[in-house]
């Protein structure tokens, strides 16, 4: 006896999403058509899209609109400060700049005399102190000449003489100067000096 003929089913159709293609033997599936995993929401998107990962910055648009990323200011630079005491003070390196500059300045007390004496003959000061001491002399004293008395070569020997002694006493008393601030900056420190690279 023969047994009865089953109908023949339909194959059912492979289960899943709504308008989904299904799976063709030997083809990968597209992004878009894994399936999501247990507690991942679904990528709701284009097919072939992928979607964004975590921690990853959005793209900006064609209109340059997005987060911008925070830039921190430069952090503005302090004022350093530095307070110095001058302590000692070297009397060799006083006596030596001290000589340099009392030349210096002797040199210019020379010059200055030899102009100031050219420009009182140019402008004719030396005549008129001539005549007004012979008025009041009168006519007995037989005239003054103040040329005589302060010829351009007695000017520049005194003011020479000046400058020299000036060298002498600015140096000396420069080299002074120093070894008594030593020894009053070991009593009281010395001089307070603030330094700042402002």
């Amino acid at each position: 006896m023969n047994a009865p003929v089953r109908p023949q089913q339909r194959p059912s159709a492979p289960t899943g999403a709504p308008g989904q293609r299904p799976a063709v033997p030997g083809q990968r599936p597209q992004q878009g058509d894994r399936p999501a995993q247990p507690g991942q929401r679904p990528f709701q998107g284009q097919p072939g899209q992928r979607p964004a990962q975590t921690g990853q910055r959005p793209a900006q648009g064609a209109s340059g609109q997005g987060t911008p990323g925070l830039v921190k200011p430069a952090p503005k630079a302090k004022v350093r400060r530095a307070r110095l005491l001058i302590s000692k003070v070297d009397p060799w390196s006083v006596l030596k700049m001290a000589f340099l500059l009392s030349v210096a300045l002797g040199i210019v007390t020379v010059v200055a005399a030899i102009v100031l004496w050219t420009v009182l003959d140019l402008t004719g000061i030396f005549d008129q102190v001539d005549s007004l001491l012979g008025t009041l002399a009168g006519a007995e004293s037989g005239g003054f000449e103040l040329k005589k008395v302060a010829s351009l070569g007695q000017v520049a020997s005194f003011a020479t003489i000046i400058a020299v002694v000036n060298v002498v006493l600015l140096t000396a008393l420069s080299m002074l100067s120093a070894v008594l601030y030593n020894i009053s900056a070991t009593l009281v420190g010395g001089i307070g000096v603030t330094l700042t690279d402002d």
